[in-house]
Parts: structure tokens; sequence; C-alpha cells
């Protein structure tokens, strides 16, 4: 399997073994993005929306093992611990919280490529093995990542998009402005509701028959929205 097109970010606070792992992965055509703290971290993955997170539990700021624990809040990324911690409890409750994978620090060049390959075979399959959803006269083939209107392809942002997936792996459920923002925009924006609004009027533009009179991306008043019709 080819690693190319994928991209990993890296969290921990060592520069050396920042620029160890970056050029290990680099050197196999996988994109890679850095941050030095948690705080940092939970900001990448929300923004660039990595394939998968690698991380140390000793973050200057916070305890990875909340790092991890706050991502499983919003996001299923594949994460992998890299870590010098060998106690077997820490490495449970590092896989408790959400980790995928544990590797121990010092770690050989082989086995940190062998484990983010098997992440990304995992993340692969689980995305061909999605099935395609429709509502009205918009159907998706979430394997593809293909959508079409009356079968004409739309055209959809990466945040459009996410935002859509969000509604429809909760269809027929009310979700909050605050869910909506944190599942999609990540847990700092939380407050930021013109966001919702802005994407929300893009959505229906793009997929509802009368943009005005929404059939399926429905407002809960003062609560959030709603997707109805799947089939």
């Amino acid at each position: 399997m080819s690693e190319t097109g994928h991209t990993v970010l890296i969290i921990e606070d060592d520069p050396q073994i920042r620029r160890f792992v970056r050029s290990t992965l680099e050197s196999h055509e996988l994109a890679v993005v850095e941050a030095e703290t948690g705080k940092a971290g939970l900001r990448e993955v929300a923004t660039r929306q990595p394939d998968i997170v690698v991380i140390d539990l000793g973050l200057p700021d916070t305890d990875g093992i909340d790092v991890i624990r706050e991502l499983r809040g919003w996001t299923q990324v594949p994460v992998i611990v890299l870590s010098a911690r060998t106690s077997e409890a820490v490495k449970v409750e590092a896989l408790d919280a959400g980790a995928d994978d544990y590797l121990t620090k010092p770690f050989g060049v082989s086995e940190l490529l062998a484990r983010v390959r098997a992440q990304l075979r995992r993340s692969i399959r689980a995305l061909e093995e999605a099935p395609a959803v429709s509502f009205g006269e918009v159907a998706v083939d979430l394997a593809k990542r293909e959508v079409t209107r009356a079968g004409r392809p739309v055209r959809l942002t990466p945040t459009e998009y996410r935002l859509l997936t969000v509604l429809m792996r909760h269809a027929g459920r009310v979700l909050t402005h605050r869910q909506l923002l944190r599942d999609v925009w990540g847990p700092e924006q939380v407050d930021n509701a013109h966001y919702l609004r802005v994407y929300m009027g893009h959505l229906r533009q793009k997929l509802e028959k009368d943009p005005a009179q929404p059939e399926h991306i429905l407002t809960e008043t003062a609560v959030g929205y709603r997707l109805v019709g799947i089939r």
C-alpha cells in the first residue's frame, strides 16, 4: 500500500524526536505537520484534518492521555502513542482513552512505519466499506467522497463535506450548535455560531431544491440542526 498523499500530525515537544520522525515519514512520501503542545495539537487536528496523529504523552502543557480523550470526543482519527513510559498500566490507560496503538521509545524506523501503514489500511478499509446515502435528489458515496444532486456532481468544500457527513452520521437527531461546531471545527470553535450559519447556508444552496424552504437540512430554532429524509 502506498502512503502517498496522507498527512501525519506529530504532537511532541522534543525537537530531536520531531525531526527524526518527520524525516522518516517524509522519506516515504507522507506529509507531516508538527505541534509542540497538546493545545496546539488539538488545534492542528481540527484545522488540518490529518489522517493519523502520532503523540507523546509527556507534553509540556497537559498529559497526552488527556489530549487523546478530548480528541475522541469529536474525531475518530487514528492515534499512535510514542512514549518513554513503559508500564502496562500506562499503556492500558492510553488505549482505554482511545489510542489505536502504543510504541515505546526508543523505537525503530521500520516498526514506526509498519504501525503507520497498519492504521492507514484500517482507515481506508473503513472508508471503502462505508455505505452510500441518499436524501431527496442527493446521493452521497462515502467511499468515493462524491456528492450528486439529480445525477449531477456537486462540488463541496472540505468543510462543507465534513459538516454533511456529521449530519448524516446522526440523521434524524437534533445536533446542537456546539456539537456541530466541535465535530467540524474542533473544540476551540464551539462558540463561533456564525461559522455554522454560513456553512449551513452553503449546504442548503447546493443540496436543497428551495434553500429558503429546506426539506432535509432543518433548523431547530435556538437549538441546532438535523438532517431528515435519509434512505
